[in-house]
């Protein structure tokens, strides 16, 4: 499933199966090399190294419905649940947009709506009702699922229920300032500007603190608590653990996280040959100043007690592959090199407090990786390739010397490179943020965003099918059926 395009499928713009590649597919084009079972995994146990697992839907009672898989090595990639933040009514009042049936579920019922709307004996309250849509988070996929819909409004469905549009109102509700603050503030400012003359109603600094099946409940600290009547409400606020996740991070002493820490070869800590990648773990990337003394002692092969710049030279390579934020902090700081770190010293040779006093400030360059499809994509193809090549790199270790310890790691650390992120703002307007301060929004960054999405598609297969969508959607409108 490609998520990126699952706000396009709530609105008929691309069809669910065209953003999906069945596994039966690439399994017998890998000429089978791998075996695929479609089921439950509800444990696992790394004691024993086993999986448990029941198939179907999780409804077949008898002792056949359930087997146990013995593993070598495990990669969990289950993702995430969307999280309610235990905000009372939305799990049984909201739709969230994480899967291709979340997606198609909001299709049927905003189409449900609109068929409610037009019925003759409401009134116009209750029509306002009916057609009021809510998206509660202004993220990236709240915000773009807000422009699809008012786009599939303004360009379709008026012209099918005309007496309807005048009652509609789509709002988007965020609890900070501004929508879409990992973007640059270039961008959020504009999708704000637009968003507002294009009558989308943006509520920023108010919470939802309850959702019934009627009204919507936030709260202000101007304004206190206000109740909205809604016809449908979609959650999209961030993510949350799956049990099986919550279940397993207890048993290898991560029970006070909230998602799977790995190092940065992506092994879960805590778990020998148990890797994890994508929203259900996040890399616990080690501090520089966690291994400064053991750093010193590697780079001081002299064993003189004081670190030349030769010497800081001689290992630099393997400190930016162990600590990305060496590198990071040179660049934010536009510095040239390491030496610059050390410009105001009256000696070309360090002692172990200087070297400390050095990289202080470089550890507040960490991050936390985004949970993205981008992340996820890149930590897969790093990960496959790393078991692709066990062996040779086994025999010559190609990873950077080992801070604690003799020899090199067997490979190179996982490095994510962020390659930019779009935000489709409707009206055939997308805003994009690309590597070195790059940033634009228009009608050709909409082409762009085209041109990309669809070269990472996972098949020509599901490329024609994306494209033959986009076509049929600007000759033909998108699709009103419910179906």
């Amino acid at each position: 499933m490609f998520t990126p395009l699952l706000p396009s499928v709530t609105c008929g713009t691309v069809e669910a199966r065209s953003i999906v590649e069945p596994i039966r597919n690439i399994v017998r084009k890998r000429g089978g090399a791998f075996r695929f079972w479609e089921a439950e995994c509800y444990k696992i146990d790394p004691t024993s190294k086993k999986v448990h697992c029941k198939s179907g839907d999780g409804t077949n009672a008898d002792a056949n419905g359930e087997f146990v898989v013995d593993y070598d090595y495990l990669i969990v990639t289950v993702g995430a649940k969307p999280n309610t933040f235990n905000t009372p009514g939305v799990a049984e009042n909201c739709h969230f947009l994480k899967e291709v049936e979340d997606a198609q579920k909001i299709r049927k019922s905003v189409m449900k709506c609109f068929e409610r709307a037009a019925l003759p004996n409401l009134t116009d309250e209750e029509r306002k009702k009916n057609v009021h849509f809510v998206v509660i988070g202004g993220g990236p996929t709240g915000v773009e699922f807000a422009a699809e819909l008012h786009d599939f409004v303004n360009e379709d469905l008026a012209k099918l229920y005309p007496d309807v549009k005048k009652y509609v109102n789509i709002s988007v509700i965020e609890a900070g300032e501004h929508i879409l603050t990992m973007f640059d503030k270039r961008i959020t400012h504009f999708a704000e500007d637009k968003f507002k003359r294009t009558g989308i109603d943006l509520k920023t600094n108010f919470k939802v603190v309850k959702v019934s099946d009627k009204t919507i409940t936030m709260s202000n600290p101007t304004t206190g608590e206000i109740a909205v009547p809604y016809g449908l409400a979609v959650w999209s606020t961030g993510i949350g653990t799956r049990p099986i996740i919550m279940d397993f991070m207890k048993q290898v002493g991560q029970g006070n996280r909230r998602v799977l820490a790995t190092d940065e070869w992506l092994r879960v800590l805590g778990c020998d040959n148990v890797y994890a990648l994508g929203d259900c773990a996040t890399i616990s990337q080690r501090k520089v100043m966690e291994d400064v003394d053991s750093i010193f002692r590697v780079a001081d092969k002299d064993n003189s007690g004081t670190l030349s710049v030769k010497n800081i030279k001689n290992v630099l390579g393997d400190i930016y592959q162990r600590y990305p934020q060496v590198e990071l902090y040179l660049k934010t700081n536009q510095m040239k090199g390491f030496h610059d770190l050390l410009k105001d010293k009256e000696t070309e040779e360090l002692n172990i407090e200087e070297f400390k006093k050095a990289l202080a400030q470089v550890d507040s360059q960490v991050k936390m990786l985004p949970a993205t499809a981008q992340v996820a994509a890149q930590e897969g193809a790093y990960l496959a390739d790393c078991f692709n090549r066990m062996n040779t790199c086994e025999e010559n270790p190609e990873g950077p010397l080992r801070i604690r310890g003799a020899g090199r790691h067997r490979f190179k650390p996982f490095r994510y490179r962020h390659l930019g992120q779009f935000a489709p703002l409707g009206g055939e307007q997308t805003a994009a943020q690309l590597p070195g301060d790059w940033v634009h929004v228009g009608h050709s960054t909409q082409w762009l965003w085209y041109s990309v999405y669809a070269s990472k598609q996972f098949s020509w297969r599901t490329r024609m099918l994306v494209v033959t969508d986009w076509g049929r959607r600007f000759f033909f409108g998108r699709d009103s059926s419910s179906l």
